[in-house]
């Protein structure tokens, strides 16, 4: 289990240090060299790749080398692309000046990237039991922030002391570490491929019909999403509100922030292996709820420096806890055969959310103000904790897990008919 743990780790480190780096590190280095703020918001746009990746998802799944592994055989290509695209970016040391190339390559780099998680996700799935999924996907969210701290923030240092070359060829030098990790994978035979194009396709939908599926995902997720996501994304506005100036936030919100959280969902991920789904979800609802209620001196206009970062800490840490926990139980919900898809719909759905609760937070927040605005988070969040919960008990561990190989021949023939 250590072993697939740490290839999981090595692929989610790497997948995320060029996102990191496009959208943190490249942001600042472009807005260095003179880049409008307009035109850094259009760059951002690429990052829209991910929540659409459940379109091609069911290719993934329905395609692959029985010789070379089914998901390792898309790895091999996958990272190896990830190494190219990165080392097609070393010719643009001006890249202020050279816009329109550099984000073609961004853009293509993202859609790797995105590409390459359906194929990790589905190996997760494949490879992890249900007592470790919540042990993988603390990896998965700790890893996200890792490769942005190292992306974003490592690789700007490097460009900043050395220039741009050095700092593009540390990012592909340390992309290339998953393309050996994925050479040395011996991922295990696969004896339930599913049979069509057209059968890959139908689990986008066929996904929701397990039962309490629907329940989580369009009850529990848009919740736990809006309440959470529209309270963070007051957190900058309100800094700038405030009076901090844009170097203090980026550190405070960028890096200071990020190592509570890593250590946080690393702890979420053990404990629920340990504890249960729920019961993590109830921490880390409670933990929200108190984090927004200590953040009220911020969006009233008070912002000292101590208590905020204090605050802005222990919000971070549970949101992304309960990441980690809505992505166990989106785990839970994919089936072994169709793993990249399922995992892929269901927390694309939950990008999608994120979105929306960022616009309705802000747009709401001019209307209602700040404070009003968090206290129907924390209400939100307190619904889909309840909600959660009762779920929870009435599928403890998700259909998948608590039936086994049962549900997935009933999957496979579902597909069939």
């Amino acid at each position: 289990m250590t072993g697939r743990l740490g290839t999981l780790t090595t692929l989610y480190v790497t997948q995320y240090l060029g996102v990191g780096f496009i959208t943190v590190g490249l942001t600042a280095i472009l807005r260095d060299g003179g880049t409008s703020l307009e035109t850094l918001a259009l760059l951002q746009i690429v990052g829209l790749v991910w929540p659409v990746k459940f379109l091609w998802a069911p290719i993934l799944d329905r395609y692959g080398s029985r010789h070379r592994g089914h998901y390792r055989s898309w790895l091999l290509v996958l990272q190896t692309g990830l190494v190219l695209a990165l080392a097609a970016l070393l010719p643009f040391d001006r890249p202020a000046d050279q816009l329109g190339p550099v984000v073609a390559v961004c853009l293509a780099y993202v859609l790797l990237s995105a590409t390459q998680d359906i194929a990790v996700d589905a190996v997760a799935v494949r490879l992890l039991p249900a007592g470790a999924r919540g042990t993988g996907n603390g990896i998965q969210v700790a890893a996200s922030y890792l490769g942005n701290l190292l992306g974003g923030g490592a690789c700007v240092v490097v460009y900043d002391r050395y220039g741009w070359r050095p700092a593009i060829l540390l990012l592909a030098a340390l992309t290339a570490v998953g393309l050996l990790v994925v050479w040395r994978f011996r991922e295990p035979p696969r004896t339930d491929r599913v049979p069509s194009t057209a059968h890959a396709y139908r689990a986008l939908l066929s996904v929701f019909a397990q039962p309490g599926c629907r329940w989580w995902t369009f009850g529990v997720v848009p919740l736990l999403y809006v309440g959470a996501g529209a309270a963070y994304a007051l957190v900058t506005p309100a800094l700038v509100d405030a009076g901090w100036s844009l170097a203090r936030i980026g550190v405070v919100t960028g890096v200071v922030t990020s190592v509570p959280a890593i250590a946080a969902v690393l702890l979420a991920g053990l404990g629920i292996g340990r504890f249960g789904r729920a019961r993590v979800l109830v921490v880390a609802g409670a933990s929200l709820a108190v984090s927004t209620l200590l953040l009220l001196p911020l969006l009233t206009g008070r912002a000292p420096v101590t208590g905020t970062v204090v605050a802005l800490c222990l919000f971070l840490a549970a949101y992304t806890v309960a990441n980690v926990v809505l992505y166990t139980v989106n785990m839970d919900y994919s089936r072994p055969e169709t793993g990249g898809t399922d995992f892929t719909v269901l927390s694309s759905f939950g990008l999608v959310c994120s979105f929306v609760a960022a616009s309705a937070g802000l747009a709401a927040a001019d209307q209602l103000g700040y404070p009003a605005v968090a206290i129907g988070c924390v209400v939100l969040v307190g619904l889909a904790v309840v909600a959660g919960v009762v779920h929870q008990r009435r599928f403890p561990a998700g259909p998948v897990a608590t039936t086994g190989a049962g549900v997935a021949a009933l999957d496979l023939l579902t597909l069939a008919s």
